[in-house]
């Protein structure tokens, strides 16, 4: 199995140690990862503010990168929705559709295709609420919905629970969004910083010490409103929590 390995660019960016912890476990379950070095984004910002067209260049690069790969493996729910559900700017032809049905979330290829049953290094003695990503929850399905009313699943925290002294609290209000939305957080600014203030005043009054989450983007978001507010609450991703590099 040879898998392609996408970072996004805000991670890349900003939060490279998620990249390198996703790396080291995928390379724990031997699968051979290759990072393509001339990867750049999934499209998703275009796609978000109404310009489809202006992410063709984007796509045609993913494309490109990706196509020949068994699998492409990014840690980000929302970057992974993107490339299945919204790659539209470009001719679907094979190769596309190959890329759109092959591209998975960490999260994903961990729980449905690898079907991990342990992370036997990790150790995480901690209080944690898990933040389900809006695009990754409705779009990928990581976990059941609230507005469906429907028997309670949930992918990640299924892999969470495989590592020794993790202790869930659970949230009021679980899967509502913290207002980050990519460039709405810039064009809503307000709106979107008092949706992260709700979302983290009820992580607090939760009891959590840790928010974990498959999206980096949120997190940063999360993190920055809690800073704001002085409230001491640590957030991570879940690569570094699975590959125990967060203990």
């Amino acid at each position: 199995m040879e898998v392609g390995l996408f970072i996004p660019c805000y991670m890349d960016a900003m939060e490279p140690e998620v990249g390198i912890s996703t790396l080291k476990l995928l390379e724990r379950f031997n699968v051979k990862v290759v990072y393509p070095f001339d990867q750049t984004c999934c499209g998703q910002p275009m796609t978000n503010t109404g310009c489809e067209k202006e992410a063709s260049a984007t796509e045609a690069l993913f494309v490109k990168n990706f196509a020949k790969f068994d699998y492409i493996v990014m840690p980000s729910g929302s970057c992974t929705n993107q490339v299945r559900h919204n790659m539209n700017a470009i001719e679907q032809t094979d190769e596309v559709t190959h890329v759109r049905t092959h591209s998975y979330d960490l999260v994903e290829f961990l729980h449905d295709i690898l079907k991990v049953e342990a992370f036997p290094w990790a150790n995480f003695p901690h209080k944690v609420a898990i933040h389900y990503n809006c695009n990754a929850l409705r779009g990928l399905r990581h976990a059941s919905m609230s507005e469906r009313r429907e028997a309670f699943f949930s992918k990640p925290k299924n892999l969470l629970e495989k590592i020794k002294g993790i202790e869930f609290v659970e949230l009021q209000r679980p899967d509502e969004c913290c207002g980050f939305g990519g460039t709405f957080s810039v064009f809503e600014e307000g709106v979107s910083a008092k949706m992260g203030r709700d979302k983290v005043l009820d992580q607090r009054n939760s009891g959590a010490e840790f928010v974990i989450s498959a999206d980096s983007s949120c997190l940063m978001h999360q993190k920055g409103c809690a800073q704001r507010m002085g409230i001491p609450l640590r957030y991570a991703h879940i690569a570094q929590v699975l590959n125990g590099d967060i203990r």
